[in-house]
């Protein structure tokens, strides 16, 4: 017995010493990811308003479609299996006509300065808006407090324009039903900042099927301007809106890099193009160009030998990847990873945010303690039932520290919170993270352009995604006994960190001894499970000795668990 007790520790202990397998692909990336490419994109995509189906939509995939030409991507004739790099655009009509912002301009008559022009502040037509009339309108616009929009039937508003300090999707269809030509709102949340930047606005938009009339979202200076005017007295705006709806078609475009060995089975990176914004998400784009030009690259050269298909994605957020995965049973039983690329190009220096992994789903989401904390994005409601365990989590963390020591990059993370396009991987049950900035005094403002992005965070963060999924689709035995040390060396840490917590809290009279052990017990069961989920990273079947590497490792962590929860009193 005593001589099985020392095999099974030599053989643990060896673990302890697997090779590190993201050190090869972090040479071969640095080397090779070119950030004036992903820049390039970036600046191309953001001089578009983009919604799907619109113009500048479809000029941005068809933009990446030329960069996968170049990089030697293949056009599918049939499906994906025809060759190692290929290519397909995805098109399906559209229920609804696309749109476009034209131009626009308020000014308050009287004054030769306009309000509002649309070619500094390209976030002030609000999206469904219909056009003025050739020539624009001139009309007396009313003030109402948002307290009055419940009674707006009592109020005079017929053919006036109605401004009021709520948002334009609230306010346009109260008005435009009760009379009114068109409507101003302003809401513009703390975060923004909007007394520090007083010409941001955030895009918006208004339920318009019929085309009935417009909406213009006002920025704080703008907004504190027409106020003024108004105390002195009855005031005209003159209104110009162009914009444009026409059928088209929603376009998503694919790219595939075929495994050798597991085809089947895929990692699927997703960058979303709609949005008008520079950093959200042109930059997620540009980033994603440059991972995929990069990649074609290393397999052509034999450099890289993917034994899983690599999949890259640009298309409409949420709705092409839940598309992609729900659209086909048999591929979405392979789908293995997911990835979302959004808003990864800040220049922090000028937006404040920070880069950011989104955790999947563990008890912190839940527990938001110590040095976890939410966005002002906002928490969502994660129940136990909801937790993800996996070794994801903290593998992309792994790699993206090690890139932030040799970048002099900073890299946080936050618990899940979900809004981008991991969310539709978690909901079918397929581990999914989210890389990201906030917060960001400029989101979804018309100040996110191109002057707020850098090439060297795009670099950095599309070094970490590939090497991610470099380590995955070209995992062995190795892979996953290194990564069994970095899980249970993470699950360690935090179950200390969860301990001292909740001593604190117990000591203080802030928690019941009961409640605090139900958080330990859960991030313990939590880890062990993470820990289990390794047995699938290898491409081939699982070895012996990753079996029992995982389970001395749950031992220690179970055994570790049940010490601080009998110390806890």
């Amino acid at each position: 017995m005593k001589r099985l007790l020392l095999a099974g520790l030599l053989l643990y202990t060896s673990h302890s010493f697997a090779q590190d397998p993201t050190s090869s692909y972090f040479d071969l990336t640095r080397k090779g990811f070119n950030e004036k490419n992903a820049f390039e994109t970036t600046a191309f995509v953001e001089q578009y308003w983009r919604l799907p189906g619109n113009k500048g939509f479809n000029e941005s995939i068809y933009y990446v479609e030329g960069i996968l030409k170049k990089a030697g991507f293949v056009a599918e004739q049939k499906d994906e299996s025809e060759g190692l790099l290929t290519y397909r655009i995805e098109k399906r009509a559209m229920k609804q006509k696309a749109w476009d912002p034209i131009n626009a301009t308020v000014g308050i008559e009287g004054e030769q300065e306009p309000l509002l022009e649309f070619k500094t502040n390209r976030n002030m037509i609000t999206i469904n808006s219909a056009s003025t009339p050739a020539g624009g309108i001139k009309a007396e616009v009313v003030y109402l407090k948002p307290e009055d929009i419940s009674s707006i039937d009592d109020k005079d508003i017929k053919g006036k324009i109605v401004f009021a300090e709520i948002g334009t999707g609230r306010l346009f269809n109260v008005a435009i039903n009760a009379g009114a030509l068109g409507v101003l709102g302003y809401a513009m949340p703390d975060y923004t900042k909007p007394e520090k930047y007083q010409t941001s606005i955030q895009f918006s938009g208004i339920n318009n099927p019929e085309a009935k009339g417009w909406a213009i979202n006002l920025s704080f200076k703008a907004k504190e301007h027409l106020k003024k005017a108004i105390t002195k007295g009855p005031v005209k705006l003159n209104v110009t809106v162009q914009t444009n709806t026409y059928p088209t078609e929603e376009l998503t475009i694919v790219a595939n890099i075929k495994g050798n060995t597991n085809p089947n089975e895929r990692f699927i990176y997703s960058a979303h193009v709609q949005e008008p914004g520079a950093n959200d998400n042109a930059s997620g784009v540009g980033t994603l160009a440059e991972m995929a030009r990069l990649t074609a690259s290393l397999v052509k050269s034999g450099k890289l030998k993917p034994q899983r298909t690599l999949t890259f994605l640009w298309g409409d957020e949420i709705i092409s990847t839940q598309r992609y995965i729900k659209e086909n049973n048999e591929r979405a039983k392979g789908i293995m990873w997911g990835m979302s690329l959004d808003m990864v190009g800040e220049n922090t220096e000028k937006t404040g945010g920070s880069f950011l992994i989104e955790k999947m789903p563990d008890p912190s989401a839940i527990w938001t303690r110590g040095n976890d904390k939410h966005t002002e994005w906002g928490s969502g409601d994660v129940k136990e039932d909801d937790l993800f365990p996996h070794y994801y989590n903290d593998l992309v963390m792994k790699i993206c520290n090690d890139q932030g020591k040799h970048a002099n990059w900073r890299v946080n993370y936050n618990p899940f919170e979900g809004g981008s396009d991991h969310t539709p991987f978690l909901k079918s049950k397929i581990p999914g993270l989210l890389m990201w900035h906030f917060t960001d005094v400029f989101y979804h403002t018309d100040n996110d352009r191109l002057d707020k992005v850098s090439p060297t965070t795009m670099k950095n963060v599309g070094i970490s995604a590939l090497i991610t999924a470099y380590t995955l689709v070209t995992a062995d035995e190795n892979t996953a006994l290194f990564t069994i040390n970095e899980v249970k060396a993470a699950a360690l840490n935090r179950l200390k960190v969860e301990y001292n917590l909740s001593k604190q809290a117990i000591t203080d009279g802030k928690s019941a001894i009961s409640q605090e052990k139900h958080i330990l017990s859960t991030w313990g069961k939590y880890y062990a499970d993470a820990l289990a989920t390794i047995s699938s990273i290898p491409v081939k079947t699982e070895t012996t000795k990753v079996g029992s590497a995982i389970k001395f490792a749950v031992l220690e962590v179970e055994k570790q668990t049940s010490q601080y929860l009998d110390d806890l009193r």
